[in-house]
């Protein structure tokens, strides 16, 4: 076998190893893809019963309804229609976590419609405040979080 042919070997090899790899990645990734879906989206496009996503969204007002087991909670997660996902929650709430807000729960869809949350992202507005900073005036907050704060520059 010539150099020539032995070079062309190594490269025809070199792609075959690339392209098994790559396959073998996208492979074992599939299931651990977490998509994101608004309200609208699951509802005009449900994933599969059981299929790992997130579901982001509004919690409606008055929606949240703890159970009596003490740590289930049920609430509806709104989007920019009238779109609603009732959802179902079992552990410690976000401390940010209240009517109004937003959330990101990460879960599947049960066979009833219902999403089974395994865990919760409470977000807050882009108007929050520290309760350490609230009523003080725009310099006198700069000045108490220059302060208070190590090692930022």
């Amino acid at each position: 076998m010539k150099a020539k042919h032995q070079r062309l070997a190594l490269v025809v090899l070199a792609l075959v190893a690339i392209i098994a790899a790559g396959l073998i990645a996208t492979w074992t990734l599939r299931n651990q893809a977490n998509y994101f879906y608004l309200p609208e989206q699951m509802a005009a496009e449900p994933p599969a019963v059981g299929q790992a996503v997130r579901l982001g969204g509004m919690v409606q007002a008055g929606s949240i309804a703890p159970q009596p087991d003490g740590i289930t909670v049920k609430f509806v997660v709104t989007g920019n229609e009238a779109s609603t996902i009732p959802v179902q929650y079992s552990g410690i709430l976000p401390d940010l976590f209240v009517e109004g807000s937003g959330v990101v729960a990460e879960g599947s869809l049960g066979p009833d419609g219902v999403f089974q949350a395994t865990n919760l992202l409470a977000k807050h507005d882009e108007n929050y405040v520290p309760r350490e900073l609230e009523g003080l005036e725009a310099h006198q907050a700069a000045d108490y979080a220059a302060e208070t704060t190590i090692g930022v520059d």
